[in-house]
């Protein structure tokens, strides 16, 4: 590649190719909606206590979100820690709806 300074000499710089960019978008891609907005809602749905899931929620979000827990362990610490009235399926169902 030539390079004209603001001398007026023209030079010959190597340069290399981006071979890969990484970028942290803040969580929007491949979260599925489980935030605060889709949390309080399911809460309301299910009849759950919010400040409980929401503190469940912070105590093990990194972890999965590292991929040290898959979304089943995430819920069974969560929300399916006791026994509900509906099912993980009942309860997964509305964050596939509201991410397609």
């Amino acid at each position: 590649m030539n390079v004209i300074q603001a001398t007026g000499k023209r030079t010959t710089k190597k340069t290399t190719a981006i071979a890969c960019v990484f970028v942290d978008i803040g969580g929007v891609l491949l979260t599925y909606g489980r935030d605060r907005h889709a949390r309080k809602r399911a809460a309301r749905k299910f009849n759950l206590e919010l400040a409980e899931i929401e503190d469940r929620h912070r105590l093990n979000f990194y972890t999965y979100e590292e991929g040290k827990l898959t979304l089943d362990e995430y819920l069974s610490r969560v929300v399916f820690h006791q026994k509900r009235s509906f099912t993980r399926a009942q309860f997964r169902r509305p964050r596939c709806k509201t991410t397609q």
